[in-house]
């Protein structure tokens, strides 16, 4: 193994052949090693720093990987998350959520103390319980504005506005300004340019510098469009890919390095396959589509409803419809929440099992 053989980056429990139970994700390494170094290399052509979301895959390992091969540091988007990943020696960090109540802000205290991690804000209350934090972390926190351009979610409503979140963040003791920080909704990142453009420009005429603009998604990643501003790219969901940016066109099948492998337990009509792994273990989310996931072995056959645990499996078209004790994999919709829905996932290279990794940051959502 190289330095950077991914493989190298992960505490693998080995198993033996055919002990791998069901339902259990498992992760194609050399999928996730091209997914990734096909990203950092088009950020460096753009001269774009890499700061991956590891919310799609939370292991500490990967991260490490994500870093080693280039990128400058990682998102998180909880506290939970941030603390395993300290844990396991990562410092730089951007935490994309706000952070409110004196539990958390305690926790973002000691966070200050041991990582350079830095916070986002969209409001004055926020950045009134960060400057707490940051005195009593004994340094200034970087905080970056959080400005709404498309998404509907997050955000300040303005250029203005952002400036004078600057100057409030850049007035708190325990604070500094750090930046601005976007999530456009797909497929409008070119509408959020002129917002950020005079955002940085009303700032800068209050004598203060926008050294990141921070911009992210996995759907627009490959997009030219909008990324003048950008300094730096938050991307989540390629390190594994899924049939939601298969339909937004950013991956193919191919590209898609984690399947939910399941067994078939029941096929009471030539229609209808029941699988071990409903909505505990693929998760119910459509995003934009109309089933919960497809078995490409199968002709794409539809995972077409969910139990908590039964996947209901349309195979009414196929030619060689599966037999009880079968097993399948699954391409889920929406791979983040099932990284979540798992203690362990098994790695693979070649289509060979090498054996279990533990999910670090496994159900960290607070």
């Amino acid at each position: 193994m190289t330095d950077t053989d991914i493989q190298s980056f992960l505490d693998i429990e080995p198993i033996e052949e055919g002990q791998l139970e069901t339902p259990v994700p498992v992760v194609e390494l050399d999928v996730v090693d091209r997914n990734i170094r096909r990203w950092q290399e088009r950020c460096d052509a753009l001269g774009m720093a890499n700061r991956p979301h590891i919310k799609t895959h939370k292991l500490v390992g990967l991260a490490k990987f994500q870093i080693a091969v280039g990128a400058k540091g990682i998102t998180v988007q909880k506290l939970g998350e941030a603390e395993v990943m300290a844990d396991g020696g990562i410092t730089d960090m951007l935490m994309t959520f706000n952070v409110v109540g004196e539990p958390k802000l305690k926790r973002l205290a000691a966070l200050a103390r041991r990582t350079d991690i830095s916070v986002v804000a969209d409001n004055a209350a926020v950045v009134q319980g960060l400057g707490k934090a940051g005195r009593d972390a004994g340094r200034d926190i970087a905080v970056l504005v959080e400005c709404e351009t498309g998404a509907d979610r997050n955000g300040v409503a303005s250029p203005s506005d952002a400036a004078e979140l600057a100057r409030i963040i850049d007035n708190s003791d325990g604070l500094r300004y750090g930046g601005l920080m976007t999530y456009p909704a797909p497929g409008t990142r070119s509408a959020a340019v002129a917002f950020l453009t005079e955002a940085r420009e009303r700032i800068s005429a209050a004598g203060l510098e926008t050294a990141v603009i921070s911009s992210g998604g996995s759907p627009d990643m490959w997009s030219d469009e909008g990324l003048a501003p950008i300094t730096e790219y938050r991307a989540g969901t390629y390190v594994y890919f899924d049939r939601a940016l298969i339909k937004f066109g950013a991956c193919t099948l191919e590209d898609c390095a984690l399947k939910l492998r399941a067994t078939v337990v029941s096929v009471p009509t030539a229609d209808r396959a029941i699988l071990d792994s409903g909505s505990k273990a693929l998760t119910s989310d459509l995003n934009g589509l109309s089933d919960h996931g497809c078995v490409p072995v199968l002709s794409d056959a539809r995972v077409y409803k969910l139990n908590e645990e039964h996947g209901y499996l349309d195979i009414s078209g196929v030619a060689a419809p599966p037999k009880v004790g079968d097993l399948l994999d699954v391409v889920p919709n929406h791979v983040c929440p099932v990284s979540n829905l798992f203690d362990k996932i098994a790695v693979a290279r070649g289509g060979h099992v090498l054996g279990l990794v533990r999910v670090d940051a496994r159900g960290l959502v607070w």
